[in-house]
């Protein structure tokens, strides 16, 4: 592939919900500039975009995937990115790679839950969004309904039709462009008169584009006012204008059947139309410790700043590493440092993907996406920069994780692998976390999904690493409600030396941590063993003593006791101690104590009460509920243990309608018959 001019690049990520068709839509746009010969389809299993086994197996996009096309000597950066709301962080570093985003809608199904998230995205990056009404051929497609749908969902925005449908459904023909009033059928390549019952529709949607077009630019209004026309250019001039405007928040509405490659060839030239070059781009960054923001415009001879937004592992090829420059130049044989870690890092092969084929290339300019192999330092949210930059570009904010698996080598070799490659997949993917718990004593791997974690752990095993999963436990917490009171002694003579130490204690709640202190008087028990002691209790503490759960908001206070001149010594206390302990945290009615989260559900409205339902079977508090635009959003309080599956049980239940968030508020009691129930599930297991 050729080295482009940064004014000659576009950049756009499709986003929408899964199934709309994103990347059919690919499909169509890389057949009609004579990229691919041939048109590739779910059913055959044979997309460009979708190229990783797993993703062709399951029938959906896993993965941003990145397909350049060339069209009227522009360069059109296409980055399709899955719509299965498991994989957001991939979403949203899409979108802050690209210069405007492509909201891709279903014409049956309409405005949905992927929608609404890939537009609040598009909303947070401050991007210039284009709507495309797609699937126009199916049965009960309704162009009207949806673009009434997007504006009652989002009425802070404008949206101004470009191309209108000719005919629906089955009789769907091609598009009217409101611009030149001219009808384009099929794949649009050809310009046809339009029939008569379209003139009146788009000569009313050809005054709207103008108007929007004028309300953008203050020489644009005038000339309106005096001349009440603009033309053709001036027109795309104030649409651009007013899509990147955030006080005017103007959105173009375009149509098309990607499987069927209508209206595809109108598309790419509003593309190049609508679409802003990148040397118009703003991006946050830091510069040092304070926030700035990179101005436009962006040239090849400014200071390199380049942002890495997706990392690929492969057991053949190595790290392949996803970049977009904002600023300055990159050449397959520089050298160039990572701002972030701060290592050096030497481009060796330098190229563009199209799917999973490398074009290779020697320079890139500013604007440019490309990718470079076999970096050592190097992970996601890096960026690129001159050796004596201190500039790094602010990285999205990504979501907690929502869904839990523990996991194990499965052999002795895989138990060396596994920590430095689930450590290689997090760093690919920042929605992805693995850390050791202290508290069930278990590999935890953290991710958005059962999908996602799926997904990581085949790339796992592609990688040459077997890891069983599990069922993860939940980090309950022991303490007490009430106050008691102990006595101790430990004496053991056995020939020679023996051991001695009496302790007596006693307890009481508190309202966190664990506190000790000693109210000995008159040297019953001198202060080492004082130490002694306190040193085995807090050995009880990560072990606990009622279910083998970590103890806290326990305050213990050592009120006596007893020493020998020659038989106490330390381990004789820290018995003495540890085992007081335990029988006056077993009188002080000792409870567990469980994670409750913050949940926050948004479903369509239609299903609020299939939500609230669920949510009293599951110990659920509900807070609150609330309608934004066709949606439903629930928020409450339930405990992490009744949680852990939810976002499969929420998928069934809403059809993958409803998505939702959840983070951690704090622990609480566990009631008493769920208590019995656990404490009987550790004796059993311990018993085994």
């Amino acid at each position: 592939m050729k080295e482009y001019q940064t004014a000659n690049i576009r950049n756009v990520a499709l986003v929408g919900h899964q199934s709309c068709g994103k990347t059919s839509l690919v499909e169509a746009l890389l057949y009609s500039t004579g990229a691919t010969n041939r048109m590739g389809h779910i059913s055959e299993s044979n997309m460009v975009s979708d190229w990783d086994d797993e993703e062709r197996e399951r029938g959906l996009s896993l993965s941003t995937s990145l397909a350049p096309v060339e069209f009227n000597d522009i360069k059109i950066n296409l980055l399709d990115t899955p719509g299965f709301t498991d994989f957001q962080g991939e979403l949203k570093n899409a979108i802050l790679a690209a210069d405007s985003v492509i909201v891709v809608i279903d014409a049956v199904a309409g405005v949905e839950v992927g929608t609404e998230l890939a537009w609040e995205y598009a909303r947070i990056s401050e991007q210039p969004i284009i709507a495309v009404i797609n699937k126009m051929d199916r049965e009960n497609a309704n162009y009207e309904v949806v673009l009434d749908q997007l504006r009652g969902q989002f009425d802070d925005y404008k949206f101004i039709p470009i191309m209108l449908p000719i005919g629906q459904q089955e009789d769907y023909k091609g598009v009217a462009n409101a611009l030149t009033r001219k009808a384009y059928l099929g794949d649009g390549a050809e310009r046809s008169d339009l029939p008569d019952d379209y003139a009146d529709a788009l000569d009313e949607a050809h005054m709207e584009l103008m108007e929007a077009a004028a309300e953008a630019d203050d020489d644009l209004l005038e000339k309106y006012f005096e001349e009440e026309s603009l033309s053709f250019d001036e027109i795309r001039q104030g649409m651009r204008k007013a899509s990147r405007s955030p006080e005017l928040k103007t959105v173009p509405v375009f149509t098309t059947s990607a499987t069927e490659n209508i209206g595809t060839i109108p598309l790419l030239e509003a593309l190049v139309a609508y679409t802003t070059a990148p040397n118009e781009r703003r991006v946050n960054i830091m510069r040092g410790e304070e926030t700035d923001v990179l101005g436009a415009p962006h040239a090849d001879d400014d200071p390199l700043v380049a942002y890495v937004f997706k990392t690929l592992n492969d057991r053949f090829v190595g790290t392949l590493n996803y970049f977009r420059i904002f600023s300055g130049s990159i050449s397959d044989d520089g050298r160039y440092t990572n701002g972030n870690s701060g290592a050096s890092e030497r481009f060796n092969s330098l190229f563009v993907m199209r799917g999973k084929e490398q074009l290779p290339i020697s320079m890139m300019r500013a604007g440019d996406i490309g990718v470079v192999a076999k970096l050592s330092e190097t992970k996601t949210g890096d960026t690129f920069v001159a050796a004596d930059s201190d500039v790094r570009v602010v990285a999205p904010d990504f979501p907690a994780p929502l869904y839990m698996m523990a996991v194990a080598p499965r052999t002795q070799a895989d138990s060396a692998k596994m920590g430095p490659t689930l450590s290689n997949l997090c760093d690919a993917d920042p929605t992805l976390r693995w850390r050791q718990d202290g508290d069930t004593r278990q590999t935890v791997l953290e991710g958005m999904g059962q999908i996602h974690l799926d997904v990581t752990l085949k790339r796992a095993e592609a990688l040459g690493v077997g890891i069983d999963t599990y069922m993860p436990k939940v980090p309950y917490r022991e303490t007490i409600t009430g106050n008691a009171e102990s006595s101790y002694t430990h004496k053991k003579q056995t020939g020679g030396a023996g051991q001695y130490g009496r302790v007596d204690l006693k307890i009481e709640p508190t309202i966190e941590g664990f506190e000790f202190e000693s109210s000995v008087f008159g040297g019953a028990i001198s202060q080492q063993f004082v130490a002694s002691t306190e040193k085995g209790i807090r050995a009880v503490l990560p072990t606990g003593v009622i279910a083998g759960f970590p103890v806290e908001r326990v305050k213990v206070n050592v009120f006596d006791g007893k020493e020998h001149p020659v038989d106490s010594k330390d381990i004789a206390f820290q018995i003495a101690g540890r085992e007081a302990f335990r029988e006056a945290f077993r009188k002080a009615k000792p409870v567990l104590l469980e994670p409750i989260m913050d949940v926050r559900i948004t479903v369509p409205e239609s299903m609020m009460g299939d939500i609230m339902s669920d949510l009293n079977t599951r110990r659920g508090r509900v807070q609150g509920m609330d309608t934004i635009g066709i949606k439903s959003v629930v928020t409450a309080e339930a405990p992490l243990a009744e949680m852990l599956r939810y976002g499969n049980d929420l998928r069934s239940m809403t059809g993958g309608r409803g998505i939702y968030t959840m983070d951690f508020n704090r622990y609480d009691r566990v009631p008493n018959y769920v208590q019995d129930d656990i404490i009987a599930e550790v004796e059993a297991e311990t018993a085994q």
